[in-house]
């Protein structure tokens, strides 16, 4: 009987030995969490006699967190604390998996997907991120959008400019009170300053717009106000401040003594142009605001903005530490995708190991219990990092000398059973 006593006691080594050794292999895995092997001894017969060997009762895993590796992907995710990665295999249901191996890419499909083509689950948000509906069969598959919004056409332009006030009347225009002197934006001379941005058409096509500034009046030279005329250009083509008159016309600023702008009083609207390239008519309105004035210095263009933009391209992604996904887009918009899925267990060290650091749900785990991170018990997320298995080298080293003298142990034992029954053999020939 002590033959197979020693035996199972070789294969519980062995066993160990083979647990050991998968630790010490998976040391670089990703979200790998070690295994410890756990032995019960097999009972005697009765009071008499000596136990029977041992037993592989479990291979029990050890889901302690392990190590914070950095990285510079914002899709590397590593949970601090409790919970699982959700995912799916397939785009339609599929077999649900966990994980704590955050290594995401997105495919070419532009779905979110674990290293293992799974996919990931988050939770529906509204616009303020804030979760709409909880549970599994509410999570869904997170694919990232190309573009973002409709385009919308710029209306309104806010400015707020410093005008110089010893700004020269341009020598053309001093010389002549009427024609021939004529404003030409190709001429330098013809006018004192010009600025340009960019304005947008109903179907969100880019179009330069370009202002010219032009000191038509000055009491330091005598005449009874200070002015400046503003040409608005879109693209090749002039906007009219008085769309009902034959041709286009500037805009006239005026300021008082001070260097308060006096008139207009409020936006100025000008009539619509449609430049080369323009889908449809362009009509802009400028307001300078109530900080635009002439005063001592050099021309100034404090700020300028307008209303319009084009249909957002996907620029960046980022997921915050409560696992919200943003998505920033090329035209400065912003959209919240949903939050990352997050699950609990009862009893995670029942559930079933499927490869490359995933599990499944077993009847020893309980229902996975979903939430969304940095609530109720769930770790927060760290972008920008990874999990590194949980396994202390040292340690594993020093379980590997011990399960080796186990084994060399029960081979000692067997062979000192084989020896005594060699010697019975011996006395009865």
């Amino acid at each position: 009987m002590s033959f197979y006593t020693s035996l199972s006691g070789l294969k519980g080594a062995q066993t160990d030995l083979a647990t050991v050794s998968n630790n010490i292999a998976n040391v670089g895995s990703y979200g790998f969490k070690k295994s410890r092997a756990q032995f019960g001894d097999i009972v005697a017969a009765s009071r008499t006699t000596a136990g029977q060997g041992t037993r592989l009762k479990s291979i029990e895993q050890q889901f302690n967190q392990g190590g914070f590796e950095a990285t510079s992907k914002e899709l590397d995710l590593a949970i601090a604390g409790n919970g699982f990665f959700v995912t799916r295999d397939g785009l339609t249901g599929g077999t649900t998996t966990f994980t704590r191996n955050g290594a995401f890419t997105v495919d070419s499909d532009r779905y979110l997907v674990d290293t293992n083509g799974g996919y990931v689950q988050t939770l529906p948000v509204d616009a303020e991120g804030n979760v709409t509906s909880t549970g599994l069969s509410s999570a869904r598959n997170l694919q990232l959008p190309l573009t973002s919004g409709t385009p919308r056409a710029t209306s309104l332009m806010e400015l707020s400019i410093g005008f110089p006030s010893n700004a020269d009347i341009p020598a053309d225009r001093a010389m002549y009170s009427s024609a021939p002197w004529a404003f030409d934006r190709m001429d330098p001379n013809s006018y004192n300053h010009s600025t340009q941005t960019v304005v947008y058409d109903s179907s969100g096509k880019a179009l330069p717009a370009t202002l010219y500034f032009v000191r038509t009046q000055s009491t330091a030279t005598g005449d009874p106000t200070n002015s400046w005329d503003t040409y608005l250009f879109v693209g090749n083509e002039q906007a009219s401040a008085d769309p009902a008159a034959a041709s286009p016309t500037p805009l006239q600023l005026e300021f008082d003594a001070a260097g308060a702008l006096v008139s207009p009083t409020g936006p100025a609207s000008f009539g619509p142009v449609s430049p080369a390239g323009s889908s449809a008519p362009i009509g802009l309105t400028l307001d300078f605001g109530a900080a635009t004035n002439q005063s001592t210095g050099t021309f100034t263009l404090a700020s300028l903005e307008q209303d319009g933009f084009a249909t957002g391209k996907l620029d960046d992604v980022t997921i915050s530490e409560e696992g919200l996904i943003t998505a920033t887009f090329s035209n400065g918009t912003t959209q919240a995708l949903g939050k990352l899925a997050i699950a609990n267990f009862s009893n995670p060290t029942g559930l079933k190991q499927r490869g490359d650091a995933r599990w499944s749900v077993t009847g020893d785990s309980g229902e996975p219990v979903i939430g969304v991170p940095g609530e109720d018990g769930f770790g927060r997320i760290q972008s920008g990092a990874l999990e590194r298995a949980n396994v202390d080298i040292t340690e594993e080293l020093v379980s590997l000398i011990s399960a080796q003298r186990n084994f060399q142990a029960n081979a000692k034992a067997i062979e000192t059973t084989n020896a005594m029954t060699q010697a019975i053999f011996n006395l009865r020939s």
